[in-house]
């Protein structure tokens, strides 16, 4: 994969060296007529569960078989459930279930479980040509120990994408000259989002005000590390462990423009759970989303007097206009408990067969996560892998994938170095602005409601004061959420 990534040469280098030092020429302290068993506790639920659990057994009856390692895999429901059961694991918590040998772990919680001397150092079980094969960012990422050494195993990855419900697209496309082009940018979807509010607002010329919301997007929290990313600032710079928050007033303006003012007046929505949910319902045309959502995108719509078939549309991620092209680097590695060489040992091997080509691209093509091997990133191997192992792919799980791959070329994927309270920091990117935004808006139908019109009832909520109230509140909640 010709991908530019963006990675520290320092602590890239230090985890080679450490690989190469530790990592080569370590004989297997396993026994296959005593077998080692492994626990595994992941957040997959529904179609991922079940091709993992597949994997999970195929690696029992083969490999493991044959190196002596037995794994037991174990959902422990959402993500939030998982961190909660590790933390309670790690506290000694009274009725807390042990510590399982491998769990699934962000970068932000590991960096916690790291902190309290909890993980295994993986670069004692990896050499330099096993570290090489995997895309250098992810192994980046993984390196959170103090001396730079892995912690996090890089397992299956996602980015964002842009999907859209092309059936009711191409009609206001039709209507209107709106283009595809024009949603390359985060300026050209608000002005899109505009025109359609408009354009649905005019079919009914005896009811105003009542135009539809065209985009939302998951994951408000990527909304502003990657769109200031993209505009050349890096809001979490991490060096030496110190934290830095960069929150300059020009680029944050444009994200509050291209987000905060298309919700406010009912261009943009947030409405269900997930934007996928409003896509189903009709309220939303387009979302912004993670690959791994493709699947959950509807196949109808699901209007309450009536439902009809919709096809889609998968494009890449908006960038905002002028911007480099950055994209999220996001989804949950694995890390390995510390304890003993032969349970760590165990948990390495079962994890670099996980990410073997085949088996990754395997589960990759049941939950649209990306595969974490260079020589996995490309529709060639994809398509090799469905022939050979005679699956059934999906098509928008399909077509996602292929969509990054065909895209990696020119594409930087970016994730913020850990820090302590990296958490409660991203919850304030994560809720701030959009609770902000949700609030105001109901406040422009309550206004809209009793007789005024949209510019009218919107006027108090789009002015520089405005602004400047919602920045100043913005980086002091930051700064407090970040133990600044």
């Amino acid at each position: 994969m010709k991908t530019r990534r963006r990675y520290s040469k320092k602590i890239y280098m230090a985890a080679i060296l450490a690989v190469t030092l530790t990592g080569c020429g370590k004989k297997s302290p396993l026994d296959p007529g005593n077998p080692v068993s492994l626990t595994v506790w992941h957040y997959y639920n529904g179609s991922q569960q079940a091709a993992f659990d597949t994997l999970v057994e195929d690696f029992n009856d083969t490999v493991g078989k044959e190196k002596g390692i037995y794994v037991q895999s174990y959902s422990q429901g959402s993500v939030s459930d998982l961190e909660a059961a590790v933390r309670d694991s790690i506290g000694g918590k009274v009725g807390a279930a042990a510590m399982p040998d491998i769990f699934s772990s962000y970068a932000d919680t590991a960096y916690e479980v790291e902190q309290a001397g909890a993980l295994a150092n993986l670069s004692d079980y990896l050499d330099k040509e096993e570290l090489g094969k995997y895309v250098d960012s992810y192994i980046e990422e993984g390196c959170i120990a103090v001396d730079g050494s892995l912690r996090i195993f890089p397992t299956a990855k996602s980015t964002e994408i842009m999907m859209i419900n092309r059936t009711d697209w191409e009609p206001f496309a039709e209507a209107t000259g709106a283009s595809l082009e024009d949603l390359k940018t985060m300026e050209g979807v608000a002005a899109t989002a505009k025109a359609y509010y408009e354009w649905t607002d005019g079919q009914t010329p005896d009811v105003e005000g009542d135009g539809q919301a065209f985009y939302g997007r998951d994951a408000m929290a990527n909304y502003f590390i990657i769109g200031l990313q993209q505009l050349g600032v890096e809001i979490f710079h991490v060096e030496n462990g110190q934290l830095t928050i960069n929150t300059p007033k020009e680029e944050l303006h444009r994200l509050w423009d291209n987000y905060y003012i298309p919700m406010v007046k009912g261009y943009f929505g947030a409405y269900g759970s997930f934007r996928s949910d409003d896509v189903k319902t009709g309220e939303l045309l387009a979302y912004t989303g993670s690959t791994s959502s493709a699947m959950y995108f509807p196949n109808q719509v699901e209007l309450e007097d009536k439902s009809y078939p919709i096809d889609y549309i998968v494009m890449m991620a908006p960038v905002f206009e002028g911007g480099r092209p950055y994209a999220v680097q996001q989804g949950a590695g694995m890390v390995v408990s510390k304890s003993d060489e032969k349970h760590e040992y165990a948990s390495v091997e079962f994890l670099k067969w996980f990410t073997e080509t085949e088996n990754n691209l395997q589960f990759g093509c049941v939950s649209g996560y990306l595969p974490v091997l260079k020589e996995a990133n490309s529709r060639e191997k994809l398509d090799q892998v469905i022939a050979d192992q005679q699956l059934t792919v999906a098509p928008k799980t399909y077509d996602c994938l292929t969509t990054i791959f065909q895209e990696m070329d020119g594409l930087t994927l970016y994730t913020n170095k850990s820090f302590e309270n990296g958490s409660a920091a991203r919850k304030v990117l994560e809720y701030h602005l959009a609770d902000q935004a949700a609030a105001d808006r109901a406040a422009v139908v309550s206004a809209m409601e009793q007789g005024k019109t949209l510019e009218e009832a919107a006027a108090p909520y789009v002015t520089e004061e405005a602004f400047n109230e919602w920045y100043d509140s913005f980086c002091s909640a930051l700064g407090q959420g970040a133990g600044k």
